[in-house]
């Protein structure tokens, strides 16, 4: 059996009289992004701060690679926290240094590189943040939005093996909210660093986390996967789902994947009883890492925004819509004709090519091709969620295509 990365069992923390954390138990796997969620002021900060032993606990064990936290010597306590990153709720920014000076501050702390080589990380690191024009600017002399990439940038640019990160898209609008999101999980891929975060922001953070636990009544109820998040019967989670049902996702508008799963659900109940069907579409934006790579994270959600926009335009109350996954949306359209669908398809696709997202004067600094795709297939009596997705998934065709024409060209 794999040792965890980093475990808490039974683990308690007071402030005086009042108990923030009873008993906790909780398993990090390495490689991981395990998101920690929970009510306002439920101790998922102070969890979090046990991680990194800037706080002890009152009762209970922490163990790191299997190994007790008290009981490991000073050079491997040492060693664990030069290895760990951690991005604070509030930035903690330094006022008095540049984004420039900010960045390069842990690379200084705990490095031994030469000037020119802290340089060139950091200007790598603000060129990917899209910071380019405030890197020497002051902490208070851009926006609160900008100061959140700043300290991601921070956090990543020693890239560390453990990254806890607090409340990392607090503040920021939905389009900033899931770049910050999008970047976070592209370089988990890419360093492979184990990732801790606390956030509210559900169910944005569903896409990019391997793992959840919730945080309860100063306990931890449930942790596992997304999809076993769905699936529980835990009631502490049932009544977690429930609160969920009427939020819309911020960025697109469209509903929740839960919605959208008990819609099927409920619809396929109508059409096994009544030997019906009706059609789902499942719309994929392919090459989004390369429009992340290539143009830059809040230039990838803008398509995503795009896309939700126009469904919602086109195929109005006839449906049913959610983000499934980061480059996914799912809909469900329980009372059209399939015909009728495949029409309004084709008239999406019109409107879709003539956006802007699909001129390549609108990224001019950049040469890529990205399409959107999408499938149409039809919910039948005896069929299952995961076959009738992936029918459509196997019936995708591009709707949409922005293609680079190196030399001058225009597509």
């Amino acid at each position: 059996m794999t040792v965890p990365l980093i475990e808490l069992k039974n683990v308690t923390k007071r402030f005086g009289e009042r108990t923030v954390l009873d008993r906790v138990n909780l398993t990090i796997l390495e490689g991981d992004i395990t998101t920690i969620i929970g009510k306002s002021g439920g101790g998922k900060s102070v969890l979090l701060k046990h991680i990194i032993g800037l706080l002890k606990p009152d009762e209970g064990e922490i163990l790191i690679n299997g190994k007790h936290l008290k009981d490991m010597t000073r050079n491997e306590r040492t060693l664990f926290k030069r290895q760990a990153s951690y991005m604070f709720q509030n930035n903690a920014l330094f006022d008095s240094l540049t984004v420039f000076e900010n960045i390069a501050l842990p690379l200084r702390e705990k490095t031994r590189l030469r000037e020119d080589a802290i340089k060139s990380k950091v200007l790598a690191k603000i060129d990917q943040m899209e910071l380019s024009e405030v890197a020497y600017k002051y902490p208070s002399q851009i926006s609160g939005g900008m100061q959140k990439r700043v300290a991601l940038a921070r956090a990543l640019v020693t890239e560390p093996k453990i990254i806890l990160f607090d409340e990392p898209t607090t503040g920021l609008d939905p389009l900033r909210k899931n770049a910050v999101l999008g970047l976070i999980a592209h370089h988990q891929k890419k360093i492979g660093f184990t990732a801790v975060l606390v956030s509210h922001d559900i169910p944005d953070v569903f896409f990019i986390s391997n793992r959840v636990a919730i945080i309860d009544s100063c306990r931890i109820p449930f942790q596992g996967t997304p999809i076993e998040l769905e699936q529980s019967e835990n009631p502490v989670v049932q009544e977690f789902i429930k609160g969920q049902t009427n939020l819309k996702d911020e960025l697109t508008g469209l509903n929740t994947r839960q919605d959208v799963k008990d819609m099927l659900i409920q619809e396929m109940d109508r059409v096994n009883r009544l030997q019906e069907s009706f059609p789902v579409i499942i719309f994929t934006i392919d090459n989004l890492e390369q429009i992340n790579k290539h143009v830059g994270y809040i230039a990838a959600q803008q398509i995503v925004q795009c896309l939700g926009t126009l469904l919602k335009d086109h195929f109005d109350s006839a449906g049913t819509s959610a983000r499934y996954s980061q480059n996914e949306i799912l809909m469900v359209l329980p009372h059209t004709d399939p015909k009728e669908a495949k029409q309004v398809l084709d008239e999406l696709a019109i409107d879709l090519q003539k956006q802007e997202i699909f001129k390549a004067k609108s990224y001019p600094k950049a040469c890529f091709s990205f399409s959107i795709l999408a499938g149409l297939a039809e919910a039948g009596p005896g069929m299952d969620l995961d076959s009738l997705i992936g029918q459509a998934l196997s019936h995708q065709k591009i709707i949409a295509h922005l293609e680079c024409i190196k030399h001058g060209g225009t597509a």
